[in-house]
C-alpha cells in the first residue's frame, strides 16, 4: 500500500499571493482542510490550513470592524502558509505507514506529495488515513467483528484463522496490535462472513488460551459492542 495509490490527485493548488479571504471560501466551496501552495512548474511552496487562517483572539480584540476588515483584505496567503522547516512532504512511493508516522510525529493532519524535485502531485491527509484503516478492518462489509486475546507466541494467529478456514468461512480483514495493559498477549481482530454468532463463539473456545475480548456484528457504521466478559 503506496501514497500514491491513496492520495488525492489534480488537488487544489493556490498562489502564494492569493488574499486569505479567497484562499478561505476555496477551501469551504470545495469542502477541503488543506491547500498547497504553488510556485512555478506546481513547485510546493507552502501550505494552508484552516488553523492558519485563524485569527488570533488576542489580536482581534485591539482592532475595531473596520480595522478587522483592513487587515484581513491586506493579508496574503505567504504571510500565512506554512513553510520551511515546518512544512512536512512525502514521496509517492512511500508506504502508507510511513506517512502514518510523520504525521503522528509532527501532529500534521496532511502531507503534500511531492516528486522531481518538489513538484507536487497530490496530497494524503489523515481523512485519507482513516478511510484506509475502516477498508483494512472491513469495515464496509457485513459480518462478524472479534477479537481475541492470545498469547505473545508463534503460531496463534494461524490456529485461528485454520478454525475459520476449516469451517468454510470467509475472513475479510485480519490484523493484530499488542494487548493494551497486558504485554504478554496480542489483541487479534478478525472479520468473518458466513457463519452465526454461535458457531463463531464456539470454534474460538475450542482453541486453547485464545479468548474473545468482544464480538459484534457489523454493517456500515452500525454495530454496537457486545462485549464479552
Amino acid at each position: 500500500m503506496l501514497v500514491k495509490d491513496y492520495m488525492t490527485r489534480h488537488t487544489i493548488m493556490i498562489g502564494s499571493d492569493m488574499p486569505i479571504i479567497e484562499a478561505q471560501k476555496l477551501m469551504i466551496e470545495n469542502g477541503v482542510r488543506h491547500l498547497p501552495v504553488t510556485g512555478d512548474g506546481k513547485r510546493l511552496l507552502g501550505l494552508i490550513t484552516r488553523q492558519r487562517l485563524s485569527i488570533p483572539p488576542e489580536r482581534l480584540g485591539s482592532l475595531d470592524v473596520w480595522e478587522i476588515t483592513r487587515y484581513l483584505a491586506d493579508l496574503t496567503v505567504s504571510k500565512v502558509m506554512v513553510k520551511g522547516a515546518d512544512l512536512r512532504t512525502i514521496g509517492p512511493e512511500a508506504t502508507i505507514e510511513d506517512a502514518a508516522n510523520l504525521m503522528i510525529r509532527h501532529k500534521v493532519g496532511s502531507l503534500p506529495v511531492v516528486e522531481d524535485g518538489g513538484v507536487v502531485t497530490g496530497i494524503i491527509t489523515d481523512i485519507d488515513m482513516l478511510i484506509e484503516l475502516q477498508d483494512l478492518l472491513g469495515a464496509n462489509d457485513d459480518g462478524w467483528r472479534v477479537t481475541v486475546r492470545v498469547p505473545d507466541r508463534t503460531g496463534e494467529s494461524s490456529k485461528l484463522s485454520k478454525v475459520i478456514l476449516d469451517n468454510g468461512w470467509g475472513i475479510m480483514a485480519m490484523g493484530g496490535v499488542r494487548a493494551p495493559k497486558h504485554p504478554d498477549a496480542w489483541d487479534l481482530v478478525v472479520k468473518v462472513r458466513r457463519c452465526t454468532r454461535e458457531q463463531l463463539e464456539a470454534a474460538i473456545a475450542s482453541i486453547p488460551d485464545q479468548k474473545i475480548i468482544d464480538i459484534r456484528e457489523t454493517a456500515i457504521y452500525s454495530s454496537q459492542p457486545q462485549t464479552v466478559e
